[in-house]
């Protein structure tokens, strides 16, 4: 799978490990910086690299992190075709991509330490989504609404 990655420079250390275990489990990586710690990288310039990468198919999906994980999340999910979720724990990584079709993940990597957020990662990156009827109807909705507010 490919996946683009990308943090602001609260998010960057977290993100190095991210990179290394997902290259180590054979995923085509995409990393979008930042690339050391020094401020300012503004979260908005780091999402938006992310949700450019998913929705122009260079990535399958994306993994965004800041401090909070809120600021990337907001951003994100203004983005036409992104479902993007705020996620600090595993079962709402698998649910959201199984249930939601969720192809961002967002994490905040001053609430999470190193092995839960490498966990919450893999579950986001071995889940698929389930297109069960009930999944379906309730994306559609979604998606319709999306339609309804973009400009096209």
């Amino acid at each position: 799978m490919k996946i683009a990655i990308a943090a602001d420079h609260a998010g960057f250390p977290l993100k190095s490990v991210l990179v290394e275990d997902l290259k180590a489990t054979g995923h085509d990586v995409i990393d979008l910086g930042t690339h050391d710690t020094t401020p300012p990288i503004d979260y908005p310039d780091i999402a938006t690299a992310a949700c450019h990468a998913v929705r122009s198919g260079k990535a399958d999906r994306a993994i965004i992190l800041c401090g909070s994980g809120v600021g990337v999340t907001v951003v994100a999910n203004k983005f036409p075709n992104i479902r993007a979720g705020l996620c600090h724990d595993h079962y709402s990584a698998h649910q959201g991509v199984e249930h939601d079709d969720m192809n961002v993940l967002c994490m905040g990597a001053r609430i999470l330490g190193q092995e839960p957020a490498r966990e919450i990662a893999h579950a986001f990156i071995t889940a698929r989504y389930t297109a069960e009827e009930r999944h379906a109807r309730r994306l559609n909705k979604v998606k319709a609404i999306e339609a309804k507010y973009t400009k096209q």
